[in-house]
C-alpha cells in the first residue's frame, strides 16, 4: 500500500498516513499491475484539487486607503480623476527626484542608507501582503521571525561588505576583529536559532500554510535583500555604475508612461559623456582611516579617460568623419540602457502578476500616485543583479586598494614573506 505523510497535519516521525485505493486498484496485490506514473498523477490530480479548495479559501486583500495630501486634494479637486492622478503622480515624481539628487550630494554612505532603506521598505510591503491573505489563520510568529531572517541575511551582507572594505578599520577594533573573524559561523548560528523557532512554532492544523508563508519569506528574502546587496557593491566601484543603471530604468518609465518607448534613451548616453568627467562618480568608494569616512578620490582608469575610435565605413560616409572621441565608459552605458529597455520591464511584468495573483492593484499606498515603494522598484532588482554580473564579467580588475588592505591584516612575517616575493618579482622583471 503506498503511504504518505497526512497532508492536513505535522506527524511525527516515520509516522505516515496511508492514502485511499486509487481508482481501479484492488485491496489485494492487483495495484502491482498498474504504472507507477499512473499512480502519481492521480495523487497530483488529487492534491491539485486540496490545493484550489485553499487558494478559493484565500481572502481578498482590501485595497488601500488614499494617502493623498489635503493640499493637493483641494488643490486638485476640480481636475477629472485621470488628470488629477496625472499631477499627483508628477508632483511627486519631481519631489522624489530632488530628494534623490539630493542625496547623491550627501555622499555614497547616504546612498547606501537610503538602499537600506528602500530594502526594508520592500520587504515589509511584500510580507504585509502574506500577513494580510492569511491573517484570519492566525499563523504562529510570523511577522516576528520574518524580520527575524531579514535581520540575519542582513548581519551575513553587510558583514561581508565590512570585512571586504574596512579591513583597516576593522584592524584597529580588537572587538570587531573577532566579529569578523566567526563572521560567517555567527551568521549561521543567527539563522540555525531562526529555523529552530520556525519548527517550535508548527501547529498541527496549520502546519502546511506555515510552510507557505516560511518559504514566502525566504523567496522575499532572495528576491529583495540579496539584490539589494548587488546594489551596494556596484556602489563600492563607483557611483556611476550606481547612477546610469537607475536612471535608465527610472528615463524608461517616464518615457514608456508619458512619450512611449524610444524618447528616452539617447539622454542616457549623454548623461554617461557628462558623468564620465568627474572623479565623483567614477572613483571607486573607498574608507580613508586616516580621515575617518569614504572618498572617491583616484587617477580615473582607462575607461573614463577620452579614447579615439575609427568609425566603420558606413559611418564615416553618413557622419563624414573618420575618427570619434567618445569615453569606453559610454559604449558600456549602451549595454546598461539596452538590457534597462528591453530585459529591466520584466521585472515590472512579475511584479504586476504578482498582484494580480493577489487582485491587488499596488503592493501598498505608500506614495500618493504611485502606490508602494516595491511598485517603483520592480525593474531596480533585475537590473541590479545585470550591473552586478556585468561588472564582474568585463570590468573588474586587480583593486590595489583592497589587495593592500588584505595585506595589512596579515601578520609580521606573512608580510614580510610578500615583500621578498614581490621584490624578487621585480627585479627579474627589471623594474628594480
Amino acid at each position: 500500500m503506498l503511504g504518505l505523510r497526512h497532508r492536513g497535519g505535522c506527524p511525527g516521525p516515520g509516522e505516515v498516513v496511508a492514502l485511499p485505493p486509487l481508482e481501479g486498484e484492488a485491496a489485494g496485490g492487483d495495484h502491482e499491475t498498474e504504472s507507477t506514473s499512473d499512480k502519481e498523477t492521480d495523487i497530483d490530480d488529487r492534491y491539485g484539487d486540496l490545493d484550489s479548495r485553499i487558494d478559493s479559501d484565500i481572502p481578498e486583500i482590501p485595497p488601500s486607503s488614499d494617502r493623498t495630501p489635503e493640499i493637493l486634494k483641494k488643490a486638485l479637486s476640480g481636475l477629472s480623476s485621470r488628470w488629477k492622478n496625472w499631477w499627483i503622480r508628477g508632483i511627486l515624481t519631481l519631489t522624489m527626484i530632488s530628494l534623490f539628487f539630493l542625496i547623491i550630494y550627501m555622499g555614497s554612505f547616504m546612498l547606501m542608507l537610503l538602499v537600506l532603506g528602500i530594502q526594508v521598505k520592500c520587504f515589509h510591503e511584500i510580507i504585509t501582503i502574506g500577513y494580510r491573505v492569511y491573517h484570519s489563520y492566525d499563523l504562529p510568529w510570523f511577522r516576528t521571525l520574518s524580520w527575524y531572517f531579514l535581520l540575519c541575511v542582513n548581519y551575513f551582507f553587510y558583514g561581508e561588505t565590512v570585512a571586504d572594505y574596512f579591513a583597516t578599520f576593522v584592524q584597529r577594533e580588537e572587538q570587531l576583529q573577532f566579529l569578523i573573524r566567526y563572521h560567517r559561523f555567527i551568521s549561521f548560528a543567527l539563522y540555525l536559532a531562526g529555523f529552530c523557532m520556525f519548527v517550535l512554532s508548527l501547529v498541527k492544523k496549520h502546519c502546511r500554510l506555515q510552510f507557505y508563508m516560511f518559504a514566502w519569506t525566504h523567496v522575499t528574502l532572495l528576491i529583495i535583500v540579496t539584490q539589494s546587496h548587488l546594489v551596494i557593491q556596484s556602489l563600492f566601484e563607483g557611483m556611476i555604475w550606481f547612477l546610469l543603471p537607475i536612471s535608465s530604468v527610472i528615463c524608461n518609465d517616464i518615457t514608456a508612461y508619458l512619450f512611449g518607448f524610444f524618447f528616452g534613451r539617447t539622454p542616457l548616453i549623454k548623461a554617461a559623456y557628462v558623468l564620465s568627467k568627474y572623479q565623483y562618480f567614477v572613483c571607486p568608494v573607498e574608507y580613508r582611516s586616516d580621515v575617518n569616512s569614504f572618498v572617491t578620490e583616484c587617477e580615473p582608469s582607462e575607461l573614463f579617460q577620452l579614447q579615439n575610435y575609427s568609425l566603420p565605413p558606413f559611418l564615416k560616409a553618413v557622419l563624414r568623419q573618420e575618427r570619434v572621441s567618445l569615453y569606453p565608459f559610454q559604449l558600456h552605458s549602451i549595454a546598461l540602457s539596452t538590457f534597462a529597455s528591453l530585459i529591466g520591464p520584466f521585472g515590472g511584468f512579475f511584479a504586476s502578476g504578482f498582484k494580480r495573483a493577489f487582485k491587488i492593484k499596488d503592493f501598498a499606498n505608500t506614495i500618493p500616485g504611485h502606490g508602494g515603494i516595491m511598485d517603483r522598484f520592480d525593474c531596480q532588482y533585475l537590473m541590479a543583479t545585470f550591473v552586478h554580473v556585468y561588472i564582474a564579467s568585463f570590468i573588474r580588475g586587480p583593486n590595489p586598494s583592497k589587495v593592500l588592505q588584505q595585506l595589512l591584516v596579515l601578520q609580521p612575517e606573512h608580510q614580510l614573506n610578500i615583500y621578498k616575493t614581490l621584490k624578487i618579482h621585480l627585479i627579474e622583471k627589471g623594474i628594480l
